[in-house]
């Protein structure tokens, strides 16, 4: 797979400060920045040597994957102090885990015998899209063999028949599944845009039969996007996934994203709080991811209550973690996905670049 030479538009300060919203003023900046400089410190003290993380999922690709993602959001890279080793450490663990047999069912899978499956193996196809580029030659190599085989899982599991027409152009658990839903759905579709844009060959076709499905997740009513169908599941935390999807394949400030950026503003107050039991930092990333690339007061209003009502909760030890959600009870899983939810501003990961003429 081609490298993506998006260096250039990289920080290659290993200490890269990021502009936050208008809104925000430079104290609360600066409380932000080091919130964040915090987590990333657990994260380098939690990893293992082997690239694994203690507790759920953390043998995961998906935990390894995330927690790299979180360093480059900050503008850190492999092989370059502070954090370089521990991005390392994440990229030969996931590296490790592809299924590279040539008999394999499904060359290049990395959903290895943890739970995760798709959901992991598109995380770590998306981690290792945005690394192409910013590793060492050895690292690239093995990248360039594994990514393309890792592209096509992803692209056959989006072709496999589907048991409800309604399903077609989604991703579910397994590979071979014959349904989709929204979750799963959104990691994919991230992962072929980066791997397009990166040079790999992904057809416009495929993006586009995923945006079909995403818009037909979505209910009418109030605008939100659900788990599977338009029925309203986990909408409070999905929304901000199919902004976000949407938003990123070309259909910027479409009606759909702006009636669903409402949606997500109604709700995020309650749904997204400290003190919900929902999938609230899975519902954060998305949230912040979404309404970033919306903008405006839609963006700046999340992220002022992000920083207010979440930087307190953060732990001694540099963590966030769920104590009302048993699914969301690993702080390492919990500390990476705030932390790419307070970077967003910091546009250091390639994925998520947005229109420069959208104000912040």
């Amino acid at each position: 797979m081609k490298r993506w030479l998006f260096l250039g538009a990289l920080a290659f300060s290993v200490a890269v400060q990021g502009a936050a919203s208008p809104s925000v003023d430079e104290a609360r900046k600066t409380r932000i920045d080091k919130a964040v400089e915090n987590g990333l410190r657990f994260l380098a003290g939690s990893i293992r040597p082997d690239g694994t993380f203690d507790g759920g999922s953390g043998r995961t690709t998906a935990l390894p994957a995330l927690a790299g993602m979180a360093f480059l959001s900050k503008g850190y890279l492999p092989n370059r102090a502070p954090y370089g080793e521990a991005l390392n450490r994440a990229i030969d663990y996931v590296l490790a885990q592809a299924d590279m047999r040539p008999d394999a069912p499904f060359r290049g899978y990395f959903g290895n015998e943890d739970n995760g499956r798709m959901y992991a193996h598109a995380i770590a196809t998306l981690f290792l899209s945005e690394c192409s580029g910013m590793v060492d030659e050895k690292r690239q190599k093995r990248i360039d063999q594994v990514l393309p085989h890792a592209v096509r899982v992803i692209l056959d599991a989006q072709r496999h028949p589907k048991d409800n027409a309604d399903h077609m152009g989604g991703w579910r658990y397994q590979p071979n599944a014959r349904d989709s839903d929204l979750s799963c759905s959104g990691w994919a579709l991230m992962a072929l845009r980066s791997a397009r844009l990166n040079g790999g060959g992904v057809p416009p076709e495929a993006i586009e039969q995923a945006v079909l499905y995403i818009k037909r997740t979505r209910r009418d009513r109030d605008g939100a996007f659900s788990y599977q169908g338009n029925g309203g599941q986990y909408a409070e935390t999905l929304t901000g996934a199919g902004i976000l999807c949407l938003e990123l394949c070309g259909k910027h400030l479409a009606p759909e994203s702006l009636a669903a950026a409402r949606y997500v503003r109604s709700t995020y107050e309650r749904a997204l709080s400290p003190e919900s039991g929902n999938y609230v930092f899975y519902g954060l990333y998305y949230s912040a991811q979404g309404l970033f690339q919306i903008g405006g007061e839609n963006w700046t209003q999340f992220y002022d209550w992000l920083a207010e009502s979440w930087l307190p909760k953060q732990r001694a030890d540099g963590s966030w973690v769920n104590e009302r959600n048993g699914s969301e009870g690993n702080p390492a899983y919990a500390t990476a996905m705030m932390v790419l939810a307070l970077t967003v501003p910091y546009r250091q990961l390639p994925i998520y670049q947005r229109d420069e003429t959208v104000d912040l």
